[in-house]
């Protein structure tokens, strides 16, 4: 007979044995540029990331890299952009398009056995974008509206100051955008920033998915065999010094809002700093994960919010610790105090081993899925490729995770989250 399942009993909890995350095979095409590919998974899916050196940092004015990229799918010399749309619904396809600092995105999701089909939209829209004034007009004013709506949004507000407050407006990630910044956008500021950096001399491609000899073949005749783009100009290292507002406390009155943005942050470690890693830790522990203090503390013991978290956020050369929470306005200052009160927990007292076994586990586990599928394996690598990070950036997480002491959390608190450096944007209506 067999044993009945006891349900009263949860099963041991056990940690990774090992943490090897698996690396991509990496060839250069005939024109230089390299490919990374990752080949596994069941299904007969491909996924495709063209990458292009040249972002946000590198744009002329605001939005120029955004909507260059944005455009790239609106019409080709071969394709239409209903056409475009038509094709990859047709065969099952889905385009992405992303920009990012220093990095601008192509990503395709196609069924292997219409590859050739869906490299023919994608090396058109690569290689021979028209950027149309009809179609410019559409996705501009399309965009311009979403930006209105999400403006009057308080948790919007907020964030945006909070990055102004502490880059200053001369910064890419303290500047907001306003709407001025989209009407100075035209056709021919697409173009030029185009000619720029859409070139194979500034390109990388990932490959992931079942990938096979004839799938690297068809991606070679399209991307591989001959040099594209003119005028082409290397994307140099861009270097901007933020700019901080004096003050610590900021507000923006929203009338009649049913509840205050709070967004709370300081300048804090890059990716490249030694202690980046263990500090990660801390801010698990502090807030990033349901079971945090802030969770316990604010949300379960006091009732001040549905939600409050805690990270870092990396951007190049700098990070941001942020805090954020919404609340009713009459629970704002009570709210800061308590984050404060447990920045000084940290800083004084030293976090229990149970504590410290379940943020270790709980980190363990949520980097293990992150790298499950082989999709997510290629943004780890991208991820890497884009941060400049060391190939054993993911071993060293782990073993950060699994080593760091709870005097070093104390250590660590005390060096790096203390409430002294942290601005304060509330956004809502003031509390009579």
């Amino acid at each position: 007979m067999s044993s009945i399942l006891d349900r009263t009993t949860p099963p041991d909890i056990q940690a990774p044995a090992s943490f090897v995350v698996r690396e991509p095979l990496r060839y250069d095409m005939p024109n230089g540029i390299p490919v990374y590919v990752l080949n596994a998974g069941e299904s007969d899916v491909v996924r495709i990331d063209l990458l292009f050196e040249g972002g946000r940092w590198h744009q002329e004015q605001p939005l120029q890299a955004l909507f260059t990229n944005r455009m790239l799918r609106e019409g080709t010399d071969r394709f239409s952009s209903d056409e475009i749309a038509r094709r990859l619904d047709y065969y099952g396809a889905w385009l992405e398009l992303a920009c990012a600092a220093e990095y601008t995105y192509l990503t395709l999701y196609s069924l292997g056995k219409y590859l050739p089909q869906t490299l023919d939209v994608l090396e058109s829209i690569v290689k021979e974008p028209l950027f149309p004034q009809k179609e410019f007009e559409v996705v501009l004013e399309t965009n311009l509206r979403q930006f209105q709506v999400n403006s009057s949004k308080a948790d919007t507000q907020a964030s945006r100051r909070l990055m102004h407050v502490l880059f200053g407006s001369a910064h890419p990630l303290g500047h907001q955008l306003c709407e001025d910044d989209y009407r100075r956008i035209c056709p021919d500021v697409l173009r030029s920033f185009y000619r720029r950096y859409y070139h194979s001399s500034n390109c990388t491609v990932y490959l992931a998915g079942r990938i096979d000899e004839h799938s690297l073949r068809l991606v070679e005749e399209r991307f591989g065999a001959e040099p594209f783009g003119v005028g082409f100009k290397r994307a140099g290292h861009l270097e901007f010094q933020p700019v901080s507002a004096t003050g610590s406390d900021f507000f923006i009155e929203r009338k009649g809002a049913a509840q205050s943005a709070v967004r709370m942050g300081a300048l804090s470690l890059s990716q490249h700093h030694p202690d980046y890693l263990k500090f990660r830790v801390l801010l698990t522990l502090f807030g990033g994960y349901f079971g945090s203090r802030l969770m316990s503390n604010i949300r379960e013991d006091k009732g001040y919010t549905y939600g409050i978290s805690a990270g870092l956020l990396p951007y190049i050369g700098e990070g941001v610790l942020n805090i954020a929470a919404d609340t009713a306005c009459e629970y704002v200052r009570p709210l800061v105090h308590e984050v404060y009160a447990e920045m000084d927990r940290l800083q004084t007292e030293l976090v229990s081993d149970d504590e410290l076994t379940r943020v270790r586990h709980y980190m363990l586990g949520d980097t293990c899925r992150s790298y499950e599928s082989v999709f997510s394996l290629s943004d780890a690598w991208i991820f890497l490729q884009v941060s400049g990070l060391r190939r054993s950036y993911f071993a060293e997480v782990a073993q950060a995770i699994n080593t760091v002491t709870p005097s070093e959390l104390r250590d660590l608190a005390q060096k790096y989250l203390c409430k002294e450096t942290l601005k304060v944007v509330v956004c809502g209506e003031k509390n009579p």
